[in-house]
């Protein structure tokens, strides 16, 4: 059964280009994670909550990948140049039914 980890990032108006440069130029090392399984980042259309989706295998795999060297290398330039949000706040879930086209 697979774990969704969903960061709820509220981004200013103001900020909005600067965030999305900031994953754009991300290490992106997160597909190369144990047991990592899926990468989206969602703009909000009529509200200031961007939406960070990763799927993963197992909890024990994302608590790893935050554990690694690559998980702070991807987040270095918020320790650098600062946030570009306002707050976060994240989200865990475990997969029940999952249907895609493939399926």
């Amino acid at each position: 059964m697979s774990y969704v980890v969903i960061n709820a990032v509220k981004v200013p108006d103001e900020r909005r280009d600067a965030f999305e440069e900031r994953f754009a130029k991300r290490a992106g090392h997160v597909q190369n994670a144990d047991g990592f399984e899926a990468f989206e980042l969602l703009r909000p259309l009529g509200d200031d909550r961007y939406l960070v989706y990763t799927r993963w295998a197992s909890k024990e795999q994302f608590e790893a990948w935050v554990q690694s060297p690559d998980f702070a290398a991807g987040h270095q330039q918020h320790e650098q140049q600062g946030p570009v949000s306002a707050h976060s706040e994240m989200w865990s879930f475990e997969v029940l039914e999952h249907l895609d086209a493939s399926t």
